[in-house]
C-alpha cells in the first residue's frame, strides 16, 4: 500500500508539473487531413478489431493489375496519431511491387501523451494481419509486420505472439526502452544545438528516474529484448544513416545480438537518411520535396523502397537471403541507462524534494511571522535570502529539465558558452545559493551565543535543509560545468 501511495502521489506531483509547462507551450499547428491517394492501384477500406475490442478502420491497397495469391503486409505505425496516410508512399510503394498492403488509422482511444501501452498496439497489428489473411487473394501464409520507430517495439511483439506472421521489417528500432531511447535522442539534440556539459546527464540520470518511476513517461522501462528472442521469422532491419531519434549503431548490434532465433537477418543503413527514411545531411534537416501534399518533410533516400520489396520478394518466393549487417554509421554519444542507485530514485528524489520545500518554505513563513527575527537584521536576511534562492532553484530547475524530456527539447531555449541559457541561470542561482549558504552558517556561528533557543533551532533546521539542498543540486548536476 505504502508503494502505491508514494506512485501515486509521485505520478501527481510530476503530473503537475508537466501540465505547468505544456500551459506556457505555444500550441502545436493542426495538419490538415489528406484522403489517402488510390491513383492506380485497387483499395478497400476494412475496418477490423483491435487489441482490447475497440474497432479500427483502414485501407487494403493492392497491385495495379488483378493478381491472385500475392504477399501481403501490415503498416505499423510510430508515434503519435499516425493516420494512414501518413504511410501511403510506403503502402503505394509494396502494392506497386506486387504485395497487398493494409495501413491503419492508429487508435486515438486508450493512447495518448500521457498514455501508451506497447502490449495494446500489437494487439492492434495483429488484428490487422489476421484482416489481412482472410482477404481475398493474399496468401495467408505470407502477411507480414512493417513497424516504424515506435511502431518497431510493437510489431515484433506482435509477431512473437502470431504464428500468422510470415516476417518483419522495422525502420528505427531501437534495442532499448523508450525511456533509454529518449534521453539519447535529447543529448544528441543538444549536442546539435552547441549544448554540452552536465545537463545532458541531468536529463538522463535523475530525471529520467523520476518521470519513469512515476509513471508520467509511460512505458518507460518496455524491454524489447523478450520480443525480439522469440521471432522465428526472416527480419530486415533498417536504420538511416543519421538517425537521431534513436541510437543505430547500438541498435542494431542489439539486433544483430538478439535475433539469434531468426533464420535470416538483414540489417541495412540507409545512406544520408533520417529517421523516417528520408534525406538527410545531419538527422534534423530535411532534403528535397515530399511526396504528395501533408506528407512529412523530405524526399525519401534512393533505395529505401527498394531495399524493402526485393527483400520481401525473396522471402515470400521461398529465398530468404543470408544474414548479413551493414557497417554500421559512426554514433558519436552512447546511450545510457537511467541507473538503479537508490539515491536517484523517484520514492527518494520526491521525499528529498519535500524536504526541501517544506524546509525552505517553512523557514521563510516562520521568519516573516516570528518579530524577533524580523528584528535581527544582517542574519535574518542571509537566512531568508538563503530560503529563497533554494526555493526557487529547486522548483525552476525541476520544472525545466522535466519539460526538456517530457516535450521533445522544445523548451531548451537558447545557447550561450556551450550551455543552454536557462541552464546557465541555473547554475549561477546555484552557485549563489551556496555562497548563501556558506555565509549563514558563518554568521550563524559568530552569533549562536547571543541568540534566542527558536532562532538556534530554527536555523539550525535551515541549514541542514542547505546541506541536503547542496546534495541534492550537486546530483542534479548544477554545479558540474
Amino acid at each position: 500500500m505504502h508503494q502505491i501511495c508514494s506512485r501515486s502521489l509521485g505520478r501527481f506531483a510530476v503530473a503537475c508539473l508537466l501540465l505547468l509547462t505544456l500551459s506556457i507551450l505555444p500550441a502545436g499547428r493542426a495538419t490538415a487531413a489528406t484522403a489517402f491517394d488510390c491513383t492506380g492501384f485497387t483499395c478497400i477500406d476494412v475496418s477490423f478489431t483491435g487489441g482490447d475490442g475497440l474497432t479500427l478502420h483502414g485501407t487494403v491497397i493492392g497491385p495495379p493489375a488483378p493478381h491472385t495469391r500475392t504477399p501481403g503486409i501490415v503498416l505499423v505505425a510510430g508515434a503519435g496519431a499516425g493516420p494512414r496516410t501518413e504511410y501511403q508512399s510506403e503502402a503505394r510503394a509494396f502494392a506497386a511491387a506486387g504485395i497487398t498492403t493494409l495501413v491503419y488509422d492508429k487508435r486515438t482511444t486508450g493512447y495518448s501523451f500521457a498514455h501508451r501501452d506497447i502490449s495494446l498496439l500489437a494487439g492492434d497489428a495483429l488484428g490487422a494481419v489476421e484482416t489481412l489473411r482472410r482477404t481475398p487473394g493474399v496468401r495467408a501464409d505470407q502477411v507480414g509486420l512493417w513497424g516504424f520507430s515506435e511502431g518497431a517495439w510493437a510489431a515484433p511483439l506482435a509477431a512473437s505472439r502470431s504464428r500468422g506472421v510470415a516476417f518483419l521489417i522495422t525502420l528505427g528500432a531501437s534495442g532499448f526502452s523508450p525511456l533509454r531511447s529518449q534521453t539519447w535522442s535529447l543529448a544528441t539534440t543538444l549536442r546539435h544545438r552547441g549544448a554540452t556539459g552536465s545537463l545532458a546527464a541531468t536529463i538522463a540520470g535523475p530525471t529520467a528516474r523520476l518521470l519513469g518511476e512515476t509513471g508520467a513517461f509511460p512505458e518507460a522501462d518496455f524491454d524489447p529484448l523478450p520480443a525480439l528472442r522469440a521471432l522465428r521469422i526472416p527480419v530486415l532491419a533498417l536504420w538511416g544513416q543519421h538517425d537521431v531519434q534513436v541510437p543505430p549503431a547500438e541498435s542494431a548490434a542489439v539486433l544483430r545480438n538478439t535475433l539469434t532465433a531468426s533464420p535470416s537477418v538483414t540489417i541495412r543503413f540507409l545512406r544520408g537518411g533520417a529517421h523516417n527514411g528520408r534525406s538527410t545531411t545531419d538527422g534534423f534537416d530535411r532534403l528535397g520535396t515530399p511526396p504528395y501534399s501533408g506528407a512529412p518533410r523530405g524526399a525519401f533516400v534512393p533505395g529505401y523502397f527498394d531495399t524493402m520489396t526485393d527483400w520481401v520478394q525473396h522471402i515470400t518466393a521461398g529465398s530468404p537471403p543470408v544474414s548479413s549487417a551493414d557497417a554500421p554509421p559512426h554514433q558519436t554519444i552512447l546511450s545510457v541507462d537511467p541507473g538503479r542507485g537508490r539515491w536517484i530514485s523517484a520514492r527518494m528524489q520526491l521525499t528529498v524534494l519535500s524536504a526541501l520545500i517544506l524546509g525552505f518554505a517553512g523557514y521563510l513563513l516562520w521568519s516573516l511571522t516570528d518579530r524577533r527575527s524580523r528584528a535581527t537584521r544582517t542574519r535574518s536576511r542571509l537566512a531568508r535570502t538563503l530560503a529563497c534562492s533554494g526555493l526557487v532553484s529547486v522548483f525552476a530547475t525541476v520544472l525545466y529539465v522535466v519539460s526538456i524530456l517530457a516535450f521533445d527539447a522544445q523548451t531548451v531555449g537558447p545557447i550561450v558558452a556551450a550551455r543552454p541559457l536557462i541552464w546557465l541561470g541555473l547554475q549561477v542561482l546555484a552557485l549563489l545559493t551556496t555562497a548563501l549558504l556558506a555565509a549563514t552558517a558563518i554568521a550563524t556561528a559568530r552569533a549562536h551565543a547571543g541568540s534566542l533557543l527558536r532562532h538556534r533551532i530554527a536555523l539550525s533546521i535551515l541549514l541542514l535543509v542547505g546541506c541536503l539542498w547542496l546534495a541534492w543540486a550537486t546530483t542534479w548536476g548544477l554545479p558540474s560545468v
